[in-house]
């Protein structure tokens, strides 16, 4: 195959060039962005992933050295539209990202695939505030919803391509405050809340960090959280500290929470040290969200 082993860079110079599928998500927005600020030459794909044939004339067409994938179905409002939406959660989420990184198999080239650590709950073995994370081999535990579902398949189904990047993301956060997508957003607009520590993604430092994986040509999976987990109420109090000192909440349980929900939500922590031990940069949560969400957010006086 065309691709480097893992973990090479690329020795032939050649100019960086990425396709990125998502255009009109999240993630695959800010990827553009941050592609146009370190002058890295890029297109975002206009096949549809499950449409083999566009994804060839893309490549074509494009003639990247590596690929990235943003695009899938999370579900609007939120992941219960999945429930009720079986068959197209399964076109994009399985059907089209399997589809996608063949493609990219037979072309030689490096699939970055955004994927989710909502695959995992907490159990015996990983306690709820033990510091025992799950780690990259793993095998899931959370099926309760059927995104989840989708999601643990086709990861267990990309293992076997060498070509495939795999990044475990979970409750992406970002310093965009307006943003519907952003879990701090969700959470400060909720009627009420649970209180559970989580491993969660700030993408303002590991999207840089994912393109930085790119150039290193790093396939596998990777618990793509910064370390250590933090709750809705410890995130509130940094939101209220930081931004709206008149800000409250209230919280309830699982159990209540369960009957204004269709279908269960993933809690766990994720181990990141392999993520860590190739970039010993990356801050623990808690420190990561003060530096790129609520610092350039800061509203009020310093805490």
């Amino acid at each position: 195959m065309g691709f480097p082993s893992n973990g090479t860079a690329s020795h032939n110079n050649k100019p960086l060039k990425f396709l990125i599928y998502g255009r009109t998500g999240w993630i695959g927005g800010l990827l553009g962005k941050l592609c146009e600020s370190q002058g890295i030459d890029y297109a975002y794909g206009s096949g549809r992933l499950e449409n083999r044939v566009s994804l060839e004339a893309d490549i074509a067409n494009v003639k990247p050295t590596h690929v990235f994938n943003a695009a899938g179905v999370t579900g609007r409002p939120n992941v219960d539209w999945c429930e009720y939406h079986k068959v197209e959660t399964i076109r994009t989420n399985v059907v089209g990202t399997l589809t996608l990184a063949d493609v990219c198999r037979e072309k030689g080239l490096i699939l970055i695939n955004y994927a989710t650590g909502c695959i995992f709950e907490y159990d015996a073995n990983h306690p709820l505030g033990s510091g025992i994370g799950f780690k990259e081999e793993d095998t899931p535990n959370f099926t309760g919803s059927f995104y989840s579902k989708t999601k643990a398949m086709v990861e267990e189904l990309l293992k076997n391509f060498e070509n495939v990047c795999t990044l475990r993301v979970r409750m992406p956060i970002s310093s965009d405050l307006s943003n519907p997508r952003n879990f701090i957003t969700k959470i400060t607009r909720y009627e009420k809340v649970v209180n559970i520590p989580n491993s969660m993604t700030i993408l303002d430092e590991l999207l840089l960090i994912s393109i930085e994986m790119a150039k290193r040509n790093l396939t596998g999976i990777w618990n793509f959280t910064n370390p250590g987990v933090v709750s809705h109420n410890e995130i509130l109090e940094m939101y209220r500290d930081y931004v709206d000192p008149n800000f409250s909440w209230k919280n309830f349980t699982l159990e209540e929470q369960s009957k204004v929900i269709v279908a269960p939500r993933s809690n766990n922590e994720l181990d990141a040290s392999k993520l860590s031990k190739e970039f010993p940069e990356m801050l623990p949560i808690k420190e990561s969200l003060i530096k790129f969400v609520f610092k350039p957010n800061q509203k009020t006086a310093a805490p």
